[in-house]
């Protein structure tokens, strides 16, 4: 799968979930947008992912 535009692989990610939690993001405020549509926080766990699939994955900074 290709995440903000590099190419990944993750053993045992099935689904927008899984990666957030492989990617140590599944606490934060993210953004997740699969196949250029935004997948709502509440489908996180059921949107399944697929070879070929491009996610970005953005995650919210703040400061002053």
């Amino acid at each position: 799968m290709l995440i903000n535009g590099k190419e990944s692989e993750f053993a045992d990610v099935r689904t927008v979930a899984d990666l957030l939690k492989a990617l140590e993001l599944e606490k934060g405020a993210v953004a997740v947008e699969l196949n250029r549509e935004v997948v709502p926080r509440a489908d996180h766990l059921r949107t399944t992912l697929h070879e070929g699939d491009q996610l970005e994955v953005v995650t919210l900074v703040g400061g002053g």
